[in-house]
């Protein structure tokens, strides 16, 4: 028990650095809402600065640690400042990138100056042993870094609830806008909250160094681990994650001395991030003042014009050129088959994994081991590595059910580094000091070896790249690319249109996984000896925002991206121009990051389309884009057929919907017929849309809701919308990215499985069926098939949101204020369609509004719903003499609804509701 105790105490140095990074973790994001990801580079270039003023200088450690630090919090500030104050409103995957950048840019400026060796720093703590009890002892410093770690969590627990600065920061937290009105500068409490948290961060390397060695990427790799006592913490309570820092060093130690397994113990931060994002279900505390800004996406579509011209100058330059050009040519075709896999998972499904380079080592490695080991031919170890990243990636994509967003970045980082720990570095499973031995690849008896046939292995994965891209532009123009771009865009309008969003995302990582490990294969076998160690995490960060600068939502930007990397076309270029411009490489990627994130968040590739764009309207060069709607109908659809829904009643039975402890709904029942138009009113607050949300599935509730004599309370929301109930959205949610006739499509698609497969060869576009046609003629849409969502004026906004649930053909439609925001001329109109719906088409329809004479012009029959109660029945006339809705509407009960408002918002401040 000793011995335990003893490897316990060791923990202590590398716990307390988590401690340290874990606060300044959290007082980033408390200050600001951004996940810090650079906060290891920043601390890093403060640890070396006091290193190199020490030691090369000669100045006392407490000027030289204070002068360190002060350069910490100095590049913090500046980061808030330059990159992160002008990306307020971007969506998160760019202020993520953002972050990666600035850890890209820092780091590599780091070890431009001072190289990438390791150095032992000597301790600047006392280091003498103090015996606790028995054999068991301690060290002095370990003592001292747990103590600073207390200290600071108190400090800062303290700052934070009882402090000017810390009441601020949480003023500004709960909303910029109510701050900025009391006098509160959001910008300077930021700027105040990155210098602190980098300093701290800093602080804990310079203490931490002399046990860890002084190395560039060690911290940060140290400090990404701390994100699992941050987690822990839920990125709010300092004590805990603190508590929670130390717990992992402890572990980590013992984990190191007792089991036998290389990597695991560095793995275990990554390991605990996984458990408490997903096992758990905790999630970052949302911060709703930033609008999302998603990257602009292309239509998939490949120029064959220009795809012949470009494989053919790749072509002559791999036969013409000297064995560098070509190798830096098949480096920039490798990189860019990988970050294929991220303009498919992130740019068109909107998922970002930090960890896609190490799945592409994974492939690399079955690969490898196979060809080493079992002598198996090249091209089948090729197609086996391939296969085996699909089942690595359905485990990746189990998160994704869960997370999204910085969570699930968190997530595939935490997977990805415990490979990388675990498998990668451990030389048992990697084939000794001189890694796997793969020979020189053959394809049907023919060497194409690189070593000896550079050209060949070069048009070898030429034209890997060729297949990879096909396969992802025919997925973008098939029916899974439109169920990934719903997903992308938003995932409840996704599933109210019947799309199973787990699934989809399974196929997303899964394809993404496979093209993925063919690109780390093609990469790893122009090398007769592979060495697995490159595969790391921060080259897998690197190349998500390789793939950001050439346009993550284009398949050229893939291209466009992968010639700045390492050892790639743009390195060749620069090293022939300029001597030693190598070294500079990863600075000149981290300062194209940024300049991309700031100016063109959509890319090199993007800007390239719209600028072709802009000069193909001016030369008027060919036919502009239309979609003819007979061109894309069923040649029967022409005929106009007008046949009915089916005929289903839906009732809504004792329904109650509760938000912690305020009741949204409650005890609610009524029934929907079809071919009659219920209306569903009260004022703000009522619970209207809560009842919507509920019925649809997307609400937890209770009671029943039967559709036909069958319940389907327990059914999931997309497979409610797949049997006969379909909806609209408040705010509308429509795919902002796509055209219309996308939008349509997604709901008029088969939800099938086989789409999945199919278009991976042969993407499907099935024709509209009779009805979706008369859906769009229905609602003057034919004319605008062709159109970007974001072209279209508010009243085709909604008239597409209600067009797109009516291509669903269901039985029954629910409307969430569809008149919303329309003129008279236009909400007449909308209520001349929402009765031939009921009419015609045979439909029950709901219609929540807002509008009373849109309600008295279409409605068969009314519910009143007032906090949440169902407080009259009957039709238009019956409802307008209702003295209880009189009284909800015209505030004759005032007071009675003041102090029952009162009440619950109390019950909702201290429910958490």
């Amino acid at each position: 028990m000793d011995e335990v105790i003893r490897f316990a105490l060791l923990g202590f140095g590398v716990g307390a650095l988590y401690a340290l990074a874990s606060q300044g973790l959290i007082v980033v994001y408390r200050g600001t809402g951004v996940l810090n990801f650079s906060l290891g580079a920043t601390a890093i270039a403060g640890v070396f600065l006091q290193w190199e003023l020490q030691n090369r200088a000669g100045w006392p450690f407490l000027l030289s640690a204070l002068t360190g630090v002060a350069l910490s919090a100095l590049l913090g500030a500046l980061t808030h400042w330059v990159i992160m104050r002008p990306l307020r409103r971007a969506s998160t995957l760019i202020r993520v990138i953002a972050t990666l950048g600035v850890l890209i840019l820092i780091q590599a400026g780091v070890v431009i100056r001072y190289g990438s060796n390791a150095r032992q720093v000597s301790s600047w703590l006392p280091t003498n042993r103090v015996t606790l009890w028995g054999e068991v002892a301690i060290t002095v410093d370990r003592l001292i870094l747990f103590g600073v770690a207390c200290v600071f969590a108190v400090v800062l627990w303290s700052m934070y609830r009882r402090s000017h600065f810390g009441l601020a920061t949480e003023a500004v937290s709960e909303s910029e806008r109510a701050a900025s009105a009391i006098g509160l500068s959001p910008n300077a409490i930021a700027i105040q909250n990155w210098a602190l948290g980098s300093a701290i961060a800093a602080v804990a390397g310079i203490l931490v160094v002399p046990i860890i060695t002084l190395q560039v990427t060690a911290m940060t790799s140290l400090v990404l681990a701390a994100l699992a006592a941050a987690l822990v913490g839920d990125f709010r309570s300092f004590p805990i994650a603190t508590a929670a820092g130390l717990a992992l060093g402890v572990g980590q130690t013992l984990v190191g001395r007792y089991v036998d397994q290389q990597g695991l113990g560095p793995s275990l931060p990554f390991l605990v991030i996984v458990a408490v994002l997903v096992f758990k279900g905790r999630s970052l505390p949302p911060r709703d003042y930033f609008l999302r800004e998603l990257p602009m996406i292309g239509n998939g579509r490949m120029s064959w014009d220009w795809t012949i011209f470009g494989i053919g100058t790749v072509a002559f330059l791999m036969l013409t050129k000297q064995a560098k050009w070509i190798d830096a040519l098949t480096v920039t075709m490798g990189v860019a088959i990988v970050l294929l896999s991220i303009v498919l998972l992130t740019g068109y499904a909107g998922q970002l994994s930090l960890a896609q380079y190490t799945i592409a080592g994974f492939g690399a490695y079955v690969s490898g081991r196979l060809v080493a080991v079992f002598d198996i031919p090249f091209l089948l170890a090729l197609v086996v590595g391939v296969l085996a990243a699909v089942p690595l990636g359905f485990i990746f994509a189990l998160p994704a059910a869960r997370t999204r967003g910085i969570n699930l970045a968190i997530v595939t980082l935490g997977l990805g580094t415990t490979i990388e720990l675990m498998l990668f570095r451990n030389r048992q499973y990697t084939g000794g000091v001189q890694g796997t031995q793969v020979g020189s690849p053959e394809l049907f008896g023919l060497d194409i070896g690189s070593i000896r046939y550079p050209e060949r292995y070069g048009l070898f994965v030429l034209a890997m790249a060729l297949l990879a891209v096909w396969v992802v532009s025919n997925v973008r123009r098939g029916r899974s690319g439109r169920r990934l771009l719903a997903i992308r865009t938003n995932e409840r309008a996704a599933t109210a249109l019947g799309i199973d969003v787990p699934k989809a995302k399974l196929f997303a990582f899964s394809l993404s996984s496979a093209i993925a490990a063919l690109g780390g294969i093609v990469l790893a076998f122009r090398l007769t000896s592979v060495s697995y160690t490159s595969f790391t995490n921060l080259t897998s960060i690197l190349f998500v925002g390789l793939a950001i600068v050439g346009g993550v939502g284009h398949l050229l930007g893939a291209f466009v991206g992968a010639t700045m990397a390492t050892a790639a076309f743009s390195q060749e270029v620069l090293e022939s121009t300029w001597d030693g411009v190598g070294r500079w490489t990863q600075l000149i990627s981290g300062i194209a990051i940024l300049l991309m994130v700031l100016g063109y968040k959509d890319g090199v590739a993007a800007e390239w389309v719209k600028i072709f764009r802009l000069v193909k309207r001016a030369r008027k060069w060919g036919r502009s884009y239309f979609i003819e709607l007979e061109d894309v109908s069923d040649p029967n659809a022409s005929e106009g057929e007008q046949s009915k829904v089916p005929a289903r009643v839906l009732s809504i039975e004792n329904m109650t919907v509760r938000y912690g402890a305020v009741v949204a709904v409650n005890d609610v029942s009524f029934n929907l017929t079809p071919g009659t138009i219920t209306g569903l009113i009260g004022p703000n607050g009522a619970g209207k849309t809560s009842l919507i949300d509920a019925v649809c599935g997307f609400a937890p509730a209770e009671g029943r809701v039967v559709l036909d004599g069958e319940d389907i309370s327990r059914v999931p929301p997309s497979k409610r919308a797949r049997i006969g109930i379909a909806r609209s959205f408040q705010t509308l949610e429509l795919f902002e990215d796509a055209t219309v006739f996308e939008n349509i499509s997604v709901a008029a698609d088969p939800q099938d499985m086989r789409s999945y497969l199919r278009d991976l060869v042969a993407p499907s576009s099935p024709p509209f069926p009779p009805e979706v046609v008369r859906a769009i003629i229905e609602f003057q849409l034919d004319g605008d098939l062709h159109r970007d969502v974001k072209d279209l004026s508010y009243g085709k906004h909604r008239l597409l949101a209600i067009a797109r649930a009516v291509a669903m053909h269901p039985s029954v439609l629910l409307l969430d204020e569809p008149a919303a925001g329309l003129s008279t001329a236009e909400s007449e109109e909308l209520a001349e369609v929402v009765r031939r719906l009921a009419q015609d088409w045979g439909m029950a329809v709901l219609v929540v509004e807002h509008d009373m004479n849109f309600v008295n012009e279409v409605c068969d029959e009314v519910v009143v719903l007032d906090f949440g109660n169902k407080i009259a029945v009957g039709s238009p006339e019956q409802i307008r003499l209702d003295p209880a809705v009189v009284a909800a509407y015209l505030g004759t009960e005032a007071d009675e609804h003041d102090s029952e408002l009162e009440r619950r918002t109390t019950q909702a401040a201290g429910g958490g509701a």
